[in-house]
């Protein structure tokens, strides 16, 4: 299939990859400049999102923010200067569900099909090809592009109308980032008491505690290791859509105001490119005490 992919970051690039490894013809485009990696891989360089929407029949996007998707759709030399009736829109960033739903409205009435398809993963999920991807569209739209999702995910769920996959990606990021929060309580409290974090952390990996959050990032909290990963900036990001959404619905989500805030807490401390694993910093900095490296 002739394809398009604009955003090329540490999870588009691997994303994009895997659908030219799939013998499907790729043409991209990012702000930055398509990477060496995927030009050698047979994608075709475009000057414009606009360009890659002339040539292709699905277009794929992924970028960081809700202005981002819109510039990058509606923009002077955006997405949709280059449709024509019958092609397919997938936005695979974590956006605004309600943004997404007016998105949605405009590339229909252009004649063209959108899906929101956001991912959880991680740059690590990206480049295994074994991302969740979270599906918002009409199913006979899903069906054509379920295909293509095959070639980047594994857990790939049609979860209703346009804004529901949306919807999902910040129901993920809220569970993720309470756990994070979590584990970085669990692991300072046990470090400050005296005991060994890491031994700490082997003996819950075989309790009810245990999870994917206290394996991969209570290692990150151990060993230091706060590079990206998913960037504290993007996830302050989604907790805000979180937060946004809530208000809107009249919802009280008090966990997830407070974890938004140690984020803030990070970024106002230099970590805004953190791995959100970093969280707990705001916790050893209120704290006065390191997990590891005292």
């Amino acid at each position: 299939m002739k394809l398009g992919f604009i955003g090329l970051g540490i999870m588009g690039a691997p994303m994009a990859g895997h659908l030219l490894a799939g013998g499907h013809e790729v043409f991209a485009f990012s702000r930055s400049g398509v990477p060496a990696g995927v030009l050698e891989q047979g994608a075709k360089a475009c000057a414009s999102p606009a360009e890659v929407a002339q040539h292709a029949d699905i277009i794929f996007t992924m970028v960081p923010d809700t202005p981002h998707v819109e510039d990058v759709l509606f923009g002077e030399q955006g997405v949709a200067k280059g449709l024509k009736a019958g092609k397919t829109v997938v936005d695979m960033s974590s956006i605004s569900p309600i943004a997404t739903k007016a998105i949605a409205a405009r590339i229909n009435a252009l004649g063209c099909e959108y899906l929101d398809a956001p991912v959880s993963g991680g740059e690590v999920g990206a480049k295994a090809a074994s991302l969740t991807i979270m599906v918002g569209g009409s199913e006979a739209t899903f069906n054509k592009v379920q295909p293509l999702f095959a070639l980047m995910g594994k857990n790939i769920t049609l979860i209703g109308d346009n804004g529901s996959g949306q919807t999902c990606k910040v129901a993920n990021q809220i569970i993720v980032a309470l756990n994070i929060e979590a584990v970085g309580e669990a692991l300072l409290f046990a470090a400050k008491a005296g005991a060994d974090p890491a031994k700490v952390r082997q003996a819950l990996m075989g309790g009810l505690a245990t999870s994917r959050i206290l394996e991969l990032h209570g290692e990150r909290m151990i060993k230091r290791t706060f590079n990206p990963g998913f960037r504290i900036e993007l996830h302050q990001k989604d907790l805000n859509l979180a937060l946004e959404g809530a208000k809107a619905m009249g919802l009280s989500l008090p966990n997830t105001a407070s974890t938004q805030q140690l984020m803030s807490s990070c970024v106002a401390n230099g970590g805004a490119a953190w791995d959100h694993s970093g969280i707990v910093r705001a916790l050893e900095i209120a704290a006065n005490f390191q997990i590891a490296g005292n």
